[in-house]
């Protein structure tokens, strides 16, 4: 009997470490240019537990943000490599997809923004992206949503000259301004454009689209304005010019208008993607989804303050309207 015993004893002990590293929790990196809302946080989170991993259980995400500058993308995405991280989750743009690929080319990444355009392509096909990346197309969609939201601006505002900040940091910026020039002239509509990059830039964009007179404001859709809704909101109810977001949750909070598909939906693929890569998954193997559901929110309380009546070619066509 001592005999078994002490091997049984020495069965544990030499099986303990593999069980404790069995049981140790995963770990993936979250790299974004500017914090998220706790909303889109809850969603990217949902997505992972809907594959069985809960953070804080077994799962540890190693949280990196660039404070809304591009410049500090590659530090981040370096020191997440340098964490052994198993994936890497990027939000924020291009830019932010852009950053770990180029600082990794064996972990995973799945990015919000990335898609077989521009040069190079953060990935060569959207039923096969190759190479270690995969995620959400937003930014093979840009073009089209902008062109889009000029139109909406030009039936709210009809003849208006348009105001249309723009960040000109951004590494794609010549080629969205020069998009959104276009999409101006293809509707008939005059633009003006305001640069900011800078939380401190915003006021005073503002403040020089307002002296000259624009009947209404787009901001570029592009991370740092993205992320600056509520700064943007007030500003549009303090100069009092028509605005349209990107994002719904702008107009929930007091915005006129948005265009764009469901962030919910975005986080929460990006979660369930990161989970199926921490189960096997192959980047390669995942195809890069587009949104296909674009939602058009219409804010008539704040329509109302603005002195503006609502178009019903627009109020038909609402997914949602705010009362």
């Amino acid at each position: 009997m001592l005999r078994r015993e002490v091997i049984t004893l020495i069965g544990a002990v030499v099986a303990w470490p593999l069980m404790a590293h069995a049981q140790q929790p995963r770990r993936i990196g979250f790299l974004r240019l500017a914090p998220p809302d706790a909303t889109q946080l809850a969603d990217f989170r949902a997505g992972l537990e809907e594959t069985g991993y809960a953070e804080g259980r077994n799962l540890v995400i190693e949280y990196r943000f660039a404070e809304g500058d591009y410049t500090h993308l590659p530090d981040l995405a370096a020191d997440l490599v340098r964490q052994n991280v198993e994936v890497i989750v990027t939000s924020g743009g291009t830019d932010a997809a852009r950053a770990p690929m180029r600082a990794t080319s064996t972990i995973p990444i799945v990015g919000t923004s990335v898609a077989p355009v521009y040069a190079p392509p953060l990935v060569k096909h959207f039923n096969r992206p190759e190479g270690n990346a995969t995620g959400v197309a937003l930014s093979g969609i840009g073009g089209e949503l902008t062109a889009k939201r000029l139109q909406i601006l030009g039936e709210l505002v009809p003849d208006a000259v348009i105001g249309v900040l723009v960040n000109p940091t951004q590494a794609f910026s010549d080629l969205s301004r020069e998009a959104i020039e276009k999409a101006g002239q293809a509707l008939q509509v005059k633009i003006v454009f305001a640069p900011v990059s800078t939380d401190a830039g915003l006021d005073p964009a503002f403040a020089s689209l307002a002296g000259q007179h624009v009947g209404a404001i787009l901001p570029e859709a592009e991370p740092f304005l993205g992320n600056s809704w509520r700064r943007l909101v007030l500003l549009a109810e303090r100069y009092k010019i028509p605005m349209i977001q990107e994002w719904r949750e702008a107009v929930e909070a007091g915005g006129l208008v948005s265009y764009a598909p469901s962030l919910r939906w975005v986080y929460r693929q990006t979660g369930s993607y990161a989970a199926q890569i921490l189960n096997g998954a192959k980047p390669a193997d995942l195809p890069v989804i587009a949104p296909t559901r674009i939602e058009l929110v219409v804010n008539l309380k704040t329509a109302e303050a603005l002195g503006l009546t609502i178009p019903p070619s627009i109020l038909a066509r609402a997914d949602e309207v705010i009362e």
